[in-house]
Order: C-alpha cells, then structure tokens, then sequence
C-alpha cells in the first residue's frame, strides 16, 4: 500500500505539500513510502534523516534503488521494531483509507513520532456527492479513479470524519490544509465540499495516545 497508486501528477503535488512542512534535518519516516520518491526528495533537498515502511516487495526494492532505507511490514500490524519518540516526523500519505485499522496506524504514528503529517482523500467532495445523488453508484473521480470491485480503499471519509477521529485519539490537530485543485488553501471556505483531499499535522497531547 502507498500513495502511488495515485496518478503521478497528484502524487508530486502531494509530496511538494508534505515537504514544506518538514523542517532540513527532521527525523523522517514514511508509512507506505512506496518507491521512496518523498524521502528521496526529503534526503536529497532537506538532508532529513529518512526511513521507509513498505509491504508491496517490488516498491521496496524501487526505494532501495535509490538509496533509501526501507523495512518490509504491514501497517496494521504495527512498527513494534522502531522505539517511541524516533523520528520528529512520521507521514501518511493516502494510505490510511487503506489499511484495516486506520486508528490503530495513527496511535503508532504519534508513538514513534513527535507529529504525524496525514494526507487523506475527502469523500464530501462535491462530485463524489453528485455521483451518488444523480447516478446512485459508486462514485469514480480523478482522485479516486477505481470502480468498486478494484479499489483499494476500505474506508471512507470526509474531513469531518477525520477531525472527529483525531479527537478520539487525543491528538491535536495542528494543521489543516485542504487540497482543491491540486493547490493546498489555508482556512478554505465550504473545505469539505470544495477539497479533493486534505493535509493534516497531528500532534499528541499529554495523555496516553488513545486513552
């Protein structure tokens, strides 16, 4: 699972976004790196200390390719290998509807990071609306470009649903970048119909992740 099942336009807009909010030198580690295209650009132009998470073999080896450090695991089973409080940054881009406990992925992301930086596909888009209303069927939009019996994507959210996730989880939310038209607008009007996806900086509070 990564983001590059993404078209490629939507991924560099995506990766471009991830990186300005990762400060040179950060303790990097992405979830999902597919390729390793994000760290690669993080290494390269951040000099940010970078590792890799992947289940897909053949996208791990293209990461090792370039020279990125990689550990083969399934996110929903979990990082137990990497200690707490590791990295300054760890990254979820367009995974977490994906996995089979997204909850579960985001409390260890704030275990082994100080902030998680998730990237997630909005469903209260207002075309994916459309699609139901006029044509009752699963919607397919340049976003989310899969009919239902192929797409990898298990879960379905809004960015109401994400903020009310992040709630549960006592994290708070640091940042909110709505995504329309491939251009991140801070403090968005109508965001969550107007958004095809939506940054999120998460930061852990004082309590226990999830207590």
């Amino acid at each position: 699972m990564s983001r590059y099942c993404l078209p490629d336009v939507a991924a560099s807009v995506t990766d471009v976004l991830i990186r300005s909010q990762i400060p040179a030198g950060s303790r990097v580690l992405d979830l999902g790196c597919g390729d390793g295209r994000l760290l690669s650009m993080l290494r390269d132009g951040h000099q940010c200390d970078i590792l890799g998470v992947e289940l897909d073999r053949e996208r791990m080896l293209g990461a090792i390719g370039q020279g990125v450090p990689v550990l083969q695991a399934d996110l929903d089973e979990g990082v137990p290998d990497i200690p707490s409080d590791s990295f300054d940054f760890a990254v979820l881009s367009q995974t977490l509807q994906e996995v089979r406990h997204p909850k579960r992925v985001l409390q260890e992301m704030l275990r082994v990071a100080r902030r998680a930086l998730v990237v997630v596909p909005n469903f209260g888009h207002w075309r994916v609306r459309m699609q139901v209303i006029l044509h009752g069927r699963t919607p397919v939009t340049q976003q989310l470009p899969y009919e239902w019996f192929n797409t990898p994507n298990l879960h379905f959210m809004s960015m109401p649903d994400f903020r009310d996730l992040a709630g549960r989880l006592n994290t708070t939310i640091v940042k909110e970048l709505p995504i329309i038209h491939g251009r991140a607008v801070d403090n968005a009007w109508l965001a969550n119909l107007r958004a095809e996806s939506a940054l999120y900086v998460l930061e852990r509070n004082g309590l226990p992740i999830g207590a």
